[in-house]
């Protein structure tokens, strides 16, 4: 059976509702890729760093209770995972506050312990990673990462890049800059929203990504929700839908990424891929939070 594994955080998400009232559940950008190839009967593991706390002993609970494998997540004593909070505008427009500077996820390349997890990759069929992953491992972890990414591919497996570019994870642009062109350099599939281009590297951002079409399968994604896919000489553009009851716009990206993905590993072309995409983001966006109900996911 196909594998996947996706590198990454997952973080205690705080949602604030319309009475001030929180309400506690768990997200971050490659678990909930994750969580949904699992939903979308794809095997994939999660490989990130815990603590040793109770919180940490919940997230591990309810991603197996989703069907994520945990056999690789680092246990750290006396670490925490990180916290966010998520506030939604009138228009489902969300904004984040994080609280993650000590987490147990940022040492998971440099932990002597990982050592055995960070080479079990090369086993992976594909494996997954964002520009949000690429911000928690400083210069020295991001080295180690890319290092496993070129055994992956040298190993015949493929790799994927979700741009998802987030500035204040940053301690400047040009160390982001580097380290995304490091990354396409690495990955088989590029998933790129022009927003996150335009917003690191200027009106060349589509440039940027584009320079890689003769080597990696690249998905662009525009804010009209129109997706552009370059593959083996072609171009293929996919318009979406606008939902009409939009209320929380977090993990459509996300949900994109793992639909994509799921269909291509089947062996569906980059059209009906899309196509998939677009569904699944669609529905997701009419939930407030990372992870919709089991029962809210749209049929194949």
């Amino acid at each position: 059976m196909t594998r996947v594994a996706c590198i990454g955080e997952c973080m205690i998400e705080l949602r604030e509702e319309a009475d001030g009232r929180l309400s506690r559940s768990f997200g971050g950008d490659t678990l909930n890729t994750a969580v949904y190839l699992a939903r979308l009967g794809t095997q994939v593991d999660y490989v990130t760093a815990l603590g040793d706390d109770s919180w940490s002993d919940e997230l591990i609970a309810a991603w197996e209770a989703e069907g994520v494998g945990t056999s690789r997540v680092l246990r750290l004593p006396g670490r925490l995972p990180g916290l966010y909070i998520i506030q939604t505008d009138p228009k489902g427009e969300r904004r984040f506050s994080y609280w993650r500077e000590t987490a147990a996820a940022r040492l998971l390349f440099q932990a002597p312990e990982a050592r055995t997890i960070i080479g079990s990759l090369t086993g992976d069929d594909l494996v997954y990673f964002s520009g949000i992953s690429l911000s928690l491992y400083g210069g020295e972890g991001r080295g180690r990462l890319f290092e496993a990414l070129r055994e992956v591919r040298s190993a015949g497996k493929r790799v994927a890049f979700d741009t998802n570019f987030r500035p204040r994870g940053w301690p400047d642009q040009e160390i982001a800059r580097k380290a995304f062109r490091q990354a396409f350099e690495c990955a088989d599939i590029i998933l790129a929203s022009t927003e996150d281009l335009e917003l690191l590297f200027g009106s060349a951002g589509v440039d940027e990504v584009m320079a890689f079409k003769d080597r990696a399968e690249i998905v662009l994604k525009y804010p009209n929700l129109t997706c552009q896919v370059a593959v083996q000489g072609q171009e293929i553009v996919v318009p979406g839908k606008p939902a009409d009851d939009v209320v929380d716009t977090t993990a459509a990206g996300d949900s994109f990424a793992a639909a994509y993905l799921h269909a291509r590993l089947l062996g569906q072309g980059p059209e009906a891929a899309a196509q998939a995409g677009h569904r699944l983001a669609g529905q997701v966006v009419r939930y407030r939070g990372a992870i919709i109900p089991r029962d809210a996911m749209p049929q194949p």
